[in-house]
Order: C-alpha cells, then sequence, then structure tokens
C-alpha cells in the first residue's frame, strides 16, 4: 500500500479524489493502492529545555547558555494530535512506500519529515511537489514524483532555521528577563522578532524627536499654469547618486571615473540655490514681478509603462491592507483558502516571476477566468506577449508567483472576492500592451529665476484598461494613475499638470505672470501600517552595512514570507506594539526592551541577514548544516557572555 500524507484534512481530499481513494477511514481516505492522510499543521516539535535537562526546567542565569548536545523532537500534547498521529504511525509502519505531500516549501518538508521520524517509517519516500491544487497539477505532480532525496537540502534549511530559533530565542528570553526584567515580566527576544520590533521603535523615535524645518518654496503662474521655480541639488543627494551610479559599475565589472560624475553631475544640476529666509524669498519675488516670465524650452517625450509586477506574498498583502485595510495575518488566511479552493497558485512565494514552462499553460488559464472576458478578448487573436519582467527562470526557485489557475471561481466570501480580483487583474494586465505615454515638458525664466512644469498624458491606455485606472478630466484627456505602480517605487510629479499638453507653449514667447512665495515645513516620517511595515521586512537589508550581507537579504530581508504575518501578531500579543488607527505604535514596554538591548546582533536586520545567507546556502547544498549549528551555538554562547558580564544598571521599569 502506498501511504500519501498531506498537511490537512482538505488538501488530502482533493488528493485522495484524483487517486481514486473513494473510501472515507477514521484519520484517513482508502482506495485504488492508496491511503491518503493528513496532518494538521505541526504535529511535532522541537523539546522543551528540561527535557533534555531537568536543571533547565527552572530559570536560573547559572543554567545558560543552554546548548543541548543532540536536538529532538516531541510530539505536541494534544489529544486531537495523539490520535492522528497514531493513525499515521499505523499507515506508515505498514507501508511499502509513503509519498510526503506536504506543503511545497521549506516549513511544509520539515512538518511531514518530523512525523516520518516520530513515526519511525522505514519505507521509501518520495516528494509530491506542486504549485496548485488542481486536479490537473496534482496529476502532473505524480507523475513527476521526486525522490525524497531532492529535498534533503530543504529540510537541512529547515531544521537549522528551527534549532536556531529555539536556541537563541529560549537562551536570549531567559538572559534578558532574569537580568533586566525584575521578575515583573517575560521580555520576549527573538530572531525575528526583535528587529521587526526595533524598526517600529526607532521610527516612532524618529517621528517623536522630529522637529519641523520651515521653507519656502518659490512659484509663479503663466497662462494658467503653474511653473514651480528649480532648486539646486545639495552636494550630499549628488554624492548618493553618484555612488549608486559607482556600485552598478562595479558589479557589472565597468571601469568608473568619480571625478568625471561629478563634473557631469554638477553640469546638469542647474537651478537656484534654496531660499534660507523669509526676506530672501520677498527679495527674489519683489525682483521677479517686476520682469516677464520668458519660455526657454517646450520638449514632449515619448515614454511607456509596464504593467506593475505580479504578486509575492509580502506585495500582497502590502496591497491589501493599502487598498481594503485587510490586516497582513488575514490576507495570507485567505489567499492560503483561495490555494486550497484550487483558484490561485501556492500563496507562501517571495518572487514575483514565472518560469518558462508556465507560459504554455497561461491561454488555458485566462480561458477559465469567466467573469473576466471582457477585459481578456482585446488578446485573442495574436500570441500572448513573453516578457522577461514576468518570465524569468533565474527568479523563480521552488515555486512561481501567485496567479490563478483558472478554475472557476465560486462561493468566495467578500474578503476572497477581493483578493482574488487584485491576483487576477495583475496576472491579465501582463499580457496586455505597454502603456504609451506623452510627458510635455516646459521651461521658462524671470530675472535669472528658472522654472518648470510639465504634464504627462496617456496616448494609448494599454495595460491600464484592466485597472480601470484612467481618469477622465474637463478637457477628456487622460492622467496616469500613480496608485498601480507603487511597487515601483514610482511617484506622481508634484506638479502634474493635465493642462499643460494643450497649452501650445513657443520657446522665446514672453508675457506677465504672478509669482507667489508659499511657506512650507518639513513632515515627519509616517507610521508603519502593517503594510509598509511588511515592505519593511522584506527590504530590511538596505540597513545592513555589510554589502555581501546585503545581497543576501534583496532575497529574503527579516523573516520568511509565511511568517510575518505570525511576527506582527506576536508583537501584538506581547503587548509590545498596538494598532492605532492603522499604524504601528510601540508600547512603553516595546520602547523600553530595545533600549534595553545593547547587543546590536540582537535588534539589527544584521544576525537576519547572516542566517538567511547560511540557509539558502544550506538549500543549495553550499553549506554545511552541522556547520550552521556549531557557529550557531558558538554565537549564543557568545551572546550570553556578554550580557552577563555587562553590569552597566539597566531594568525595564514599565509593567503594561
Amino acid at each position: 500500500m502506498i501511504v500519501c500524507i498531506a498537511e490537512k484534512p482538505s488538501v488530502a481530499k482533493d488528493i485522495a479524489k484524483v487517486l481514486g481513494a473513494n473510501q472515507s477511514r477514521d484519520g484517513y481516505m482508502e482506495g485504488n493502492g492508496y491511503q491518503v492522510t493528513w496532518t494538521f499543521g505541526h504535529l511535532c516539535e522541537l523539546k522543551e529545555p528540561h527535557e533534555y535537562n531537568q536543571q533547565w526546567k527552572y530559570w536560573s542565569l547559572g543554567s545558560l547558555p543552554m546548548i543541548p548536545p543532540r536536538f529532538g523532537i516531541k510530539l505536541i500534547d494534544d489529544r486531537g494530535i495523539e490520535k492522528q498521529f497514531g493513525i499515521i504511525k499505523g499507515l506508515m509502519q505498514q507501508a511499502d512506500m509513503i509519498i510526503n505531500c506536504g506543503d511545497a516549501g521549506q516549513e511544509g518538508e520539515l512538518i511531514q519529515r518530523w512525523v516520518m521520524q516520530k513515526a519511525e517509517a522505514k519505507c521509501p519516500v518520495k516528494r509530491l511537489w506542486v504549485s496548485s491544487l488542481t486536479d490537473e497539477s496534482i496529476r502532473e505532480g505524480f507523475a513527476k514524483l521526486m525522490d525524497a532525496s531532492d529535498k534533503q537540502s530543504l529540510y537541512e534549511a529547515g531544521l537549522c532555521r528551527a534549532i536556531g530559533d529555539w536556541m537563541l530565542g529560549m537562551n536570549a528570553t531567559r538572559l534578558y528577563t532574569l537580568k533586566y526584567g525584575q521578575n515583573r515580566q517575560v521580555l520576549s527576544i527573538g530572531r525575528v522578532q526583535t528587529p521587526t520590533l526595533a524598526l517600529i521603535v526607532k521610527r516612532q523615535q524618529e517621528i517623536d524627536n522630529f522637529v519641523p524645518q520651515q521653507f519656502w518654496v518659490l512659484k509663479t503662474i503663466y497662462r494658467g499654469i503653474v511653473f514651480n521655480a528649480i532648486v539646486k541639488r545639495s552636494d550630499e543627494d549628488l554624492m548618493a547618486d553618484i555612488e549608486k551610479l559607482r556600485e552598478k559599475a562595479e558589479k557589472k565589472g565597468v571601469p568608473f571615473d568619480m571625478d568625471e560624475a561629478w563634473r557631469k553631475a554638477d553640469a546638469e544640476n542647474i537651478g537656484m540655490e534654496p531660499i534660507a529666509s523669509e526676506e530672501q524669498g520677498k527679495a527674489i519675488l519683489d525682483s521677479i514681478g517686476e520682469a516677464p516670465f520668458t519660455v526657454t524650452s517646450v520638449t514632449r517625450k515619448e515614454g511607456k509603462e509596464l504593467p506593475p509586477s505580479l504578486f509575492d506574498l509580502g506585495k500582497l498583502q502590502t496591497e491589501c491592507n493599502k487598498k481594503f485595510g485587510i490586516p497582513v495575518d488575514v490576507t495570507l488566511q485567505t489567499v492560503q483558502s483561495l490555494y486550497e479552493k484550487k483558484v490561485t497558485t501556492y500563496p507562501r512565494v517571495d518572487t514575483t516571476y514565472l518560469s518558462d514552462d508556465v507560459y504554455a499553460k497561461c491561454p488555458q488559464i485566462l480561458m477559465g477566468l469567466r467573469d473576466y472576458q471582457h477585459l481578456i478578448t482585446p488578446l485573442h487573436g495574436r500570441p500572448l506577449l513573453k516578457s522577461k519582467k514576468v518570465f524569468d527562470n533565474k527568479k523563480v526557485t521552488d515555486h512561481h508567483a501567485i496567479i490563478p489557475t483558472g478554475v472557476y471561481s465560486q462561493a468566495l466570501t467578500d474578503t476572497e472576492k477581493k483578493v482574488y480580483d487584485l491576483i487576477v487583474r495583475r496576472f491579465i494586465a501582463v499580457f496586455h500592451p505597454e502603456c504609451k505615454t506623452r510627458t510635455t515638458t516646459v521651461l521658462g525664466e524671470s530675472d535669472g529665476i528658472p522654472f518648470k512644469a510639465s504634464g504627462k498624458e496617456i496616448v494609448e491606455p494599454g495595460w491600464r484598461v484592466v485597472f480601470d485606472s484612467q481618469q477622465s478630466t474637463d478637457n477628456g484627456q487622460r492622467t496616469t494613475d500613480s496608485s498601480i505602480n507603487d511597487d515601483k517605487g514610482e511617484q506622481p510629479e508634484e506638479n502634474c499638470q493635465l493642462s499643460i499638453v494643450n497649452c501650445q507653449f513657443t520657446k522665446g514667447e514672453s508675457g506677465s505672470h504672478q509669482p507667489e512665495l508659499v511657506e512650507r515645513w518639513t513632515q515627519p516620517p509616517k507610521p508603519y501600517t502593517e503594510g509598509t511595515l511588511i515592505r519593511a521586512m522584506e527590504t530590511a537589508g538596505k540597513f545592513v552595512d555589510d554589502e555581501e550581507l546585503r545581497d543576501a537579504m534583496k532575497e529574503n530581508g527579516i523573516g520568511r514570507p509565511a511568517t510575518r504575518a505570525e511576527i506582527i501578531k506576536t508583537l501584538y500579543k506581547r503587548n509590545y506594539v498596538k494598532l492605532v488607527k492603522m499604524n504601528l505604535v510601540p508600547t512603553p514596554t516595546g520602547i523600553e526592551l530595545i533600549g534595553l538591548i545593547r547587543e546590536e546582533l540582537l535588534k539589527s536586520a544584521e544576525l537576519t541577514g547572516i542566517w538567511e545567507k547560511r540557509l539558502r546556502d544550506i538549500e543549495a547544498r553550499k553549506y554545511d548544516a552541522k556547520q550552521f549549528i556549531d557557529e550557531l551555538k558558538l554565537m549564543v554562547t557568545d551572546i550570553v557572555h556578554q550580557v552577563l558580564a555587562d553590569n552597566t544598571p539597566r531594568r525595564l521599569m514599565i509593567n503594561d
């Protein structure tokens, strides 16, 4: 008999249906030579400290660090889990073969491997690896079963992650609680949790300590159009841009001349010096008020806009939070439900690309999207576009971006409909033509002060028709909706005006104008929302100094796609963070905890960067799992000794 084990009952039933295992038993399905059973997520976990050493049952600084010579697993203490595990163990010990049908990811691999290990399974093991739960995908997966050894490195990386989090979390939590908590409350420390809290605390401190600075903006109105005075960029801004160019050149192995780059940047940095005082601004205002305004340049530039990228989990969570106010954990639950209802692909992904082999399936997927055929019909009669910005095997590892499967969506909740609609429209959009634009830029001057006005019009909407994002104005022209491209970091120009495209300015023309001096104040940074925090966790590598670690974290960030929402929930539960009108605000306890931690490695993105690089290398068989654990033991031991040796008076004073 072949035993298949899935991660939850609903998935097991889908698999059983395809395999013809239609007879319902207690804890499994049977038929056609198969027995299909299931877990409920994790059935096993790493043992508690006292299960390795009885002395570790009691919290004591003298017992730290707690480092077991060998880690072990145990069954989670739950009657339902115990019963289901008993059924699984009985099936596995009689099986001729086991097929691991767990979630196709690191966590799914770990869950099922631990169960098989605990059940003392001895027979050969195969691995089912699918990106969707449609009948077709399941059949394809069973036709291409992998050997368990093909995913051994994935399991080792997951095991290292679990052991690492146990060692750091158990030791650091006891260490800080005992030394600084004054027996008031547990001070929970975690590899992902603590750097995430540090991000929130730092942002709040920036807001609290922000001192508004007054500045002045010079504008003028000519022929009904607002022109902004052009202000020179600071040397610091110029140097920052040059450094970015230098880094790009180095990565490509291209020579880079800093002096030449600076000369070019300085030559192109035209404009007036920033207005330092209201008196200076009024003096300039008086001088240009008497002088005419002269148009010095009129340019029109044709441009194009690519469609927004497909969704990975983080981008989907961010978009749902921003657009609908959906909490990030609810988005994860929702897209998981859509996956289990077979209407979308595997959700716990960190790529926005598709592999080349998916391209052949796209026409069939599009045909299955019945409610969106009015957006798909224009694509008929020609081959589907295949952009390198969408299809790239090098950008896809275990799974591709989240896309619809083409299975008709029925009986969806209101939230599921919203999330599904976002996924579908992104998918359809990538096959539509580019959006063609035209930007009109008019330069002018008055008494030597340069001014600029610009506006963009949509010439051919292309993919934008999918989002109904065109904004019609009084004169019937179209402007772009910048919100669709937020994931690209695009921002609308401050002076983006539609009417400028119809004004027919001519170089050399001159006339009267109405200059104006506008008082402005600098604004503090915005607090994190759940959505923007998810994005910050994804891009946390930019705060790491080490270039190699920054590169590693470009793909990983803080935490994993599937766990970031849970980390935020943990911060709520620990009373380190609270939600105030959609904004994440650290509690006094959260602020004080981060202040207590002097060991920067514990609260910076660097530790996660080190780990994620090593774990990624373990997956790729470029790094030894044992070496990782050995290095981790040394690091935890060193942290414990550093904290114990620090006699600086510090205590957590707040007990919320």
